[in-house]
């Protein structure tokens, strides 16, 4: 198996461009894709156990990788949680399975998400990493719209070697994220 697409294009194209629009002096020190955490929290999950079959059938489905399944850290009696309890899943995604899930995102399911008009530039953490919501796992196309008992959220974090926001939004923007059209 050769390597992902989007990691060629991003060593031929994306690194040498960044390079030369920052002053890069080491090919080392452009920003690159780390890992990619994708997250489905199921608080009702409490109420409804097999709900979490569901969303680790989901997660596998749209990362060809095997889920976690999360557990609450302690009790919550307001919420009627038990420390232990089961409470969501998530997948971390690195190298080329990585790059296989971005190029897919990117091109498939962002532009599948309903009244989409681009991801906000707002979503940085302040380290160089890019957090996104999305409301239901219909937009991936691997998931087959007739077995969807449960509309799942999830929440997919872009984990990038960048040091700041900005450097991290410039590396996302070559690397064909669709964010929102700034005004001026």
């Amino acid at each position: 198996m050769g390597r992902a697409r989007l990691y060629e294009i991003y060593q031929k194209e994306i690194a040498p461009k960044l390079m030369k629009k920052k002053g890069y002096k080491n090919i080392n020190e452009v920003p690159k894709l780390e890992k990619i955490v994708i997250n489905i929290g199921l608080g009702r999950a409490t109420q409804d156990p097999k709900i979490i079959d569901e969303a680790v059938d989901v997660l596998r489905t749209v990362t060809g990788q095997a889920p976690v399944v999360t557990r609450a850290k302690k009790s919550i009696s307001n919420f009627k949680l038990r420390k232990g309890a089961k409470i969501g899943c998530k997948v971390t995604l690195r190298k080329d399975r990585m790059y296989e899930f971005y190029d897919r995102f990117v091109n498939f399911a962002v532009p599948r998400i309903r009244d989409f008009r681009g991801l906000s530039t707002t979503s940085f953490d302040g380290r160089g990493n890019y957090s996104i919501g999305i409301k239901e796992q219909l937009v991936f196309p691997e998931i087959e719209y007739d077995k969807v008992k449960n509309v799942l959220g999830m929440d997919i974090t872009f984990v990038t070697t960048a040091k700041t926001d900005e450097e991290a939004k410039d590396f996302l923007k070559e690397f064909f994220m669709p964010f929102k059209k700034e005004k001026k």
